[in-house]
C-alpha cells in the first residue's frame, strides 16, 4: 500500500484557499498511484490556536465536498485537519474521506496543556481498515505519548498515522519517540508536519517514516513542502513535489 504524508504550509485562516491547495497534493499522490494521503493537524485553518473558535465547521461542511469526489475517482482515502464544532470549544479533528463511503471525523483526545483555553478533546481512537493494513491516526502531542500508541497496537493497527503541527526544536526529540515506538510495537509510522506560519512561528517540517525495529526510512528537509511516500510492500519511500508555479 503507497501512504503519503504532506508536508505543508497552511495559509492561515482560509479555508477555501487551503481546500485548493490540498486538491493539487491529492491530485498529485494519485497520480503515483497512492492508497492513502494525510495532511498535517489543522491544515485547513493551520494551527492558530486563538482562531480555533472562529472557523470552526463540521465534517459535513460543503466545502469539503471535492474531497469525497476525489476519493470516490481515485480510490483514495484523504485525511485532513480542521476545527470541529461541538457544544463546547471546539476540537481538533482530521477529516478522512475514504471512497464511496461516509466521512468520519477523530478529534485529538490527548491536549497539551497550552491547547486547554482553546480545545475540547476526543473521547475515542479511529481506525482506518483496509485490505492490507489496520491505520490508527494520532494528532501532535498524543502521538508522543506511549499509551496512546500502545492503545493503537492494543487494537491490532500495524501503522501510525501521525498527524502534527511541532516547531523546529522539538523535531530531534519527536523523531527519537517515533523510533522508540516503531521497536515496541513492531508497527510502521508515518508523521506529517507543518512548514510555514504555526502559532506565531514557523512549522519545523522534517516529516518522516519509520519501519519495524525503528529504521527511519526517509524524511523531508525542515522548510519546503514536499510529500514523502512510503510503499509498505517494499518498505521504501520516496519524495513528491508540486512543480514550481511559473514566474
Amino acid at each position: 500500500m503507497k501512504l503519503c504524508a504532506v508536508q505543508y504550509a497552511s495559509i492561515t485562516g482560509d479555508i477555501e484557499g487551503n481546500v485548493a491547495r490540498h486538491t493539487e497534493f491529492i491530485e498529485l499522490a494519485a497520480a503515483h498511484d497512492a492508497e492513502l494521503i494525510f495532511f498535517p493537524e489543522l491544515s485547513l485553518t493551520g494551527y492558530e490556536p486563538t482562531l480555533a473558535k472562529g472557523l470552526a465547521t463540521h465534517q459535513e461542511d460543503p466545502r469539503l465536498d471535492v474531497f469525497q469526489r476525489l476519493s470516490d475517482t481515485h480510490g483514495i482515502v484523504i485525511g485532513v485537519g480542521l476545527p470541529l464544532v461541538t457544544s463546547q470549544k471546539p476540537q481538533i479533528g482530521m477529516v478522512v474521506f475514504q471512497p464511496h463511503s461516509g466521512r468520519q471525523a477523530y478529534a485529538k483526545q490527548r491536549l497539551h496543556d497550552d491547547e486547554l483555553p482553546y480545545f475540547s478533546s476526543g473521547e475515542k481512537p479511529m481506525l482506518i481498515e483496509t485490505r492490507e493494513h489496520r491505520l490508527a491516526l494520532a494528532i501532535c502531542y498524543e502521538s508522543l505519548q506511549s499509551d496512546h500508541v500502545a492503545t493503537a497496537a492494543s487494537l491490532g493497527a500495524d501503522v501510525y498515522l501521525a498527524s502534527v503541527a511541532k516547531l523546529a526544536p522539538g523535531m530531534d526529540e519527536a523523531h527519537a519517540y517515533y523510533a522508540t515506538f516503531t521497536r515496541s510495537h513492531a508497527m510502521t509510522i508515518l508523521m506529517a508536519n507543518c512548514v510555514g506560519p504555526c502559532d506565531g512561528d514557523a512549522g519545523g517540517g522534517r516529516s518522516a517514516a519509520w519501519i519495524d525495529r525503528g529504521k527511519r526510512v526517509a524524511s523531508l528537509d525542515g522548510e519546503q513542502e514536499a510529500m514523502l511516500m512510503l510503499d509498505t510492500t517494499t518498505l521504501t519511500a520516496r519524495v513528491l513535489s508540486l512543480a514550481a508555479p511559473a514566474a
